[in-house]
């Protein structure tokens, strides 16, 4: 596949083999967003770890000081007062059983996570094969599956992400929009590795971060420093 122009350009203006500190690794991906969207920024992390092994997933959430500049659609599985709750505090979508068949025969997706209370898990169980697949599935860790509706809502609006490792031990997240500017997705990005060092599992061994690397939507890949990544 041909490159763009400006992707192009933007290549022969750093040096791809360098490895940067994080301040000006965004400030070169920042430069490099010259669509004419505002190019989401992302960070891509490659852990010394073996996602096979349960006690080596890394999975966790953070919420990010500057939230990632898109507007997340929450969909909340709930009853009684808890489903109330959740209208009063802003979820887009509330409901219980009578969404499964929603879900599972007209394929409605119009919504970016799912929220659940614990004792709606037995329903949202039966739509797994379903929301699994699209990471949607509600799950503790993540603060998706639990009593507090309104804590978990007023997250995730403010800029509440999920991190988890694929199948290759990368992690991909969206840190914000080129338009933010480098010193917020610098906020954004310290916030993220933060929780990510944190979450190193006990039996991981060697070094741990592995490769880390910026860019935007439209633009190249930026490597930062591993050992720097931090600061």
């Amino acid at each position: 596949m041909s490159k763009g122009k400006k992707y192009v350009d933007s290549v022969k203006a750093y040096d791809k083999a360098n490895l940067y500190e994080p301040q000006e690794a965004l400030e070169l991906t920042v430069g490099f967003a010259k669509a004419k969207f505002d190019e989401t920024i992302e960070l891509h992390v490659k852990l010394g770890v073996d996602s096979r092994h349960a006690d080596q997933q890394v999975r966790g959430a953070v919420v990010l000081p500057h939230g990632t500049g898109k507007k997340v659609r929450v969909l909340v599985f709930a009853k009684g007062d808890k489903a109330k709750e959740a209208e009063a505090a802003g979820a887009d979508f509330v409901g219980a059983e009578e969404l499964i068949p929603k879900i599972q025969n007209e394929n409605w997706f119009e919504y970016d996570i799912v929220v659940a209370t614990p004792d709606m898990m037995g329903v949202v169980g039966r739509l797994g094969k379903v929301l699994g697949p699209k990471g949607l599935m509600p799950n503790p860790k993540a603060g998706t599956v639990t009593p507090d509706v309104t804590k978990a809502i007023n997250d995730i609006k403010a800029g509440k992400i999920e991190y988890r490792l694929d199948k290759t031990n990368i992690i991909h997240c969206p840190i914000g929009k080129a338009s933010f500017g480098a010193a917020k997705l610098k906020d954004n990005y310290a916030a993220l590795m933060d929780a990510i060092i944190k979450a190193k599992p006990a039996t991981s061994k060697g070094q741990y971060l592995r490769s880390v690397a910026v860019a935007s939507t439209m633009g190249p890949g930026v490597k930062i420093n591993p050992a720097k990544a931090a600061d």
